[in-house]
C-alpha cells in the first residue's frame, strides 16, 4: 500500500485480489488506520487493579 501510494497508483493487488480506492488521500488514510490498529494492538494492556474498603465498624 506504501509502494502503490509513493508511486502515484490508487490500486493496490495482494494475493490475486486487487483494490481501487478513489484517490490518493482515500489510501493514505486507509494506510493510517492499519498503521494505527498494527500500534495499538502491540501496546500492552493495561492491568486493572481491585480497590478494597472497610468501613472500620465491622
Amino acid at each position: 500500500m506504501r509502494r502503490a501510494y509513493a508511486s502515484g497508483t490508487t490500486r493496490v493487488s495482494y494475493d490475486g485480489k486487487s483494490v481501487d480506492y478513489g484517490s490518493a488521500e482515500d489510501l493514505l488514510a486507509r494506510i493510517r488506520t492499519i498503521e494505527r490498529a498494527i500500534a495499538g494492538a502491540t501496546r500492552p494492556l493495561p492491568v486493572a487493579g481491585l480497590a478494597g474498603f472497610s468501613r472500620g465498624d465491622r
